[in-house]
């Protein structure tokens, strides 16, 4: 079998997933397409001209981007001109066609997913780990139900009920990642403001706060807090998510969040840049232990129980 085939026969188990995973097979396939290409010794520009792609439309096959993955007749165009074998082009395929399987995220209405949040909820459901920084929020993955509800009533003061409803089920929805039989390591660090901060009241804190403790004591879960005393921390002024998948060949991934969009950088310069930047945080912050402590004991001073 040569190299190429030996590359591709790992990718088969992702055809026996039993829960679709869109966002990860399109990256995938994109991912094997542009090292058929650089194989073949094509350019980008070059492979693209070729078959009379636009190079914006073959670098956006390459990245995996869009709500929906390549066509089939774009993609058998591609591997015929990269000539790939025959089983090489069997398992592709396959995946494509996995890939136009709907994720459960993408059930919901486009309004309360855009593309760049519909990538997002992707990429966290594919990764291995996640490392996360708020400055603002506990992080989405941790938010409770009536937590998350504070949060999109704060963001969105003048949305319905119904809109409340929706986004908060879905952001609960997505919290379930981390009881699945196979989690993504989660390493987040929060500013010790979001601790303070009072959203939907104290019984609302107190059950949040609660609920980060027991699940900062999971294997898979990671928390540290920065403490307000240090007042020099490498904090970047918005949340930071940053994601690795596990040996794929697909690039790291950061997110960053703004208010009505966000931005990917999967450029390897840029994603260490950030990948120093939550390093430093780490070492800035207190340590998981201590983290444990202080928000044990923001709960029993802040927040008691009745």
């Amino acid at each position: 079998m040569s190299a190429e085939s030996q590359r591709i026969s790992r990718l088969e188990p992702y055809l026996a997933r039993t829960e679709p995973a869109p966002t990860l097979l399109k990256m995938l396939v994109g991912v094997q397409l542009a090292g058929f290409r650089e194989d073949a010794g094509l350019a980008q520009d070059q492979a693209a001209r070729a078959l009379g792609f636009s190079a914006a439309k073959l670098s956006r096959i390459e990245a995996g981007k869009g709500r929906r993955p390549p066509s089939e007749s774009d993609v058998r165009a591609l591997l015929a001109l990269y000539g790939t074998d025959e089983y090489e082009v069997s398992v592709l395929l396959k995946l494509l066609r996995r890939a136009g399987e709907p994720g459960w995220w993408q059930r919901y209405d486009k309004r309360l997913m855009p593309e760049w949040f519909d990538r997002l909820v992707g990429l966290q459901e594919a990764a291995e780990a996640i490392r996360t920084f708020e400055i603002q929020y506990v992080p989405g993955l941790l938010q409770t139900p009536r937590y998350a509800e504070a949060v999109v009533e704060r963001g969105l003061p003048t949305a319905p009920a119904h809109e409340v409803r929706r986004r908060v089920e879905l952001r609960t929805k997505r919290t379930q990642l981390l009881d699945r039989a196979d989690p993504p390591q989660l390493w987040a660090i929060i500013d010790e403001s979001v601790l303070l901060r009072v959203l939907g009241g104290t019984a609302v804190m107190r059950e949040q706060l609660e609920h980060l403790v027991e699940m900062a004591q999971r294997p898979h879960v990671t928390v540290q807090v920065v403490p307000l005393d240090v007042t020099n921390a490498s904090a970047p002024a918005i949340p930071v998510t940053y994601l690795r998948f596990g040996g794929l060949d697909l690039p790291d991934v950061v997110y960053l969040e703004h208010i009505r969009s966000a931005n990917f950088l999967e450029d390897q310069d840029e994603t260490e840049e950030y990948r120093v930047v939550l390093d430093r945080l780490a070492d800035e912050a207190l340590t998981p232990r201590d983290s444990l402590t202080r928000m044990r004991e923001t709960l029993q001073t802040r927040y008691p129980a009745p």
